[in-house]
């Protein structure tokens, strides 16, 4: 079985990219998949953190019924962000986010 530091390791190195692909990309789009991909790396850390600290050799399952939740809100999430994404490219013909600085059409 793999040590915890290494789902950690590759936890953090999911929400770097992240972030990264946050603060850098400019497509709208690719921003929205960025959010997602940090929110997976905060669940592959609830999932590595129940596996390690379980009682009697079994994990414990409240950190996994939590990322079952979690995904349940992303999957809302995903089906909203891209309504908001279809909305504002049919007013702005563009997914550029520099390009949405007001809120008027």
């Amino acid at each position: 079985m793999s040590p915890l530091a290494h789902y950690l390791i590759f936890s953090g190195i999911l929400f770097s990219i992240g972030i990264a692909g946050v603060l850098i990309r400019r497509n709208i789009i690719v921003v929205f998949m960025c959010l997602e991909l940090m929110l997976t790396a905060a669940n592959v850390s609830l999932v590595a953190f129940s596996r390690a600290h379980g009682s009697n050799g079994l994990p414990d399952y409240n950190a996994q019924v939590l990322v079952l939740f979690i995904i349940a809100i992303a999957a809302a999430e995903v089906a909203i962000g891209l309504a908001l994404i279809v909305a504002m490219f049919r007013a702005r013909k563009t997914v550029d986010s520099t390009s949405l600085n007001s809120l008027k059409g």
